[in-house]
């Protein structure tokens, strides 16, 4: 497990504002050496915190504005190869084992209702699917963050690099 200090969460959220800055733009705005900058980031990636850099887009400027969650109900056992045909599935942006009644939930992004729908005769229709259901998404009022939660983490807490996460934290 890596701890992180409030240096590598200010260092992620300009990453998570602009993904493009250089090391020096970085180490600029932060106030410390690029050397620190390159350092932290590097051991953010070698532990798998820091798994890539992504642009954030807006699919519907490229057509495709309907995003949906599918909630799926599978046969017992059927988890990886449903998932493993979902996959092939260029609509399906995103899967996630969940517990609860459902057991994947699967989100999907179409250029239109009618596509939508096709879609998701095709998933009904795969091998071990027992039951959907559907909830489109109208507007994302609050999209992908983890800043807040990374502050949150560190607010007050004098952790340092080599200092773990409380165990209530974790």
């Amino acid at each position: 497990m890596l701890s992180i200090d409030k240096l590598d969460v200010q260092l992620l959220g300009l990453l998570g504002q602009d993904s493009r800055m250089s090391v020096a733009e970085l180490a600029n705005s932060l106030g410390v050496a690029r050397n620190t900058v390159q350092s932290r980031m590097k051991r953010m990636e070698t532990s798998g915190l820091l798994t890539g850099f992504r642009p954030n887009l807006d699919l519907a400027e490229v057509g495709i504005p309907i995003q949906a969650f599918v909630g799926l109900e599978l046969e017992q056992g059927k988890l990886t190869a449903v998932g493993n045909r979902l996959v092939d599935l260029p609509e399906v942006i995103e899967i996630h084992a969940t517990t609860g009644r459902e057991d994947l939930l699967v989100r999907v992004a179409t250029s239109t209702h009618a596509e939508l729908q096709k879609l998701l005769e095709k998933i009904a229709n795969l091998p071990g699917i027992t039951h959907s259901t559907t909830t489109i998404a109208l507007t994302s009022p609050l999209p992908y963050r983890i800043q807040p939660l990374l502050e949150h983490l560190t607010d007050d807490s004098g952790w340092g690099r080599s200092t773990a996460l409380p165990r209530s934290h974790r």
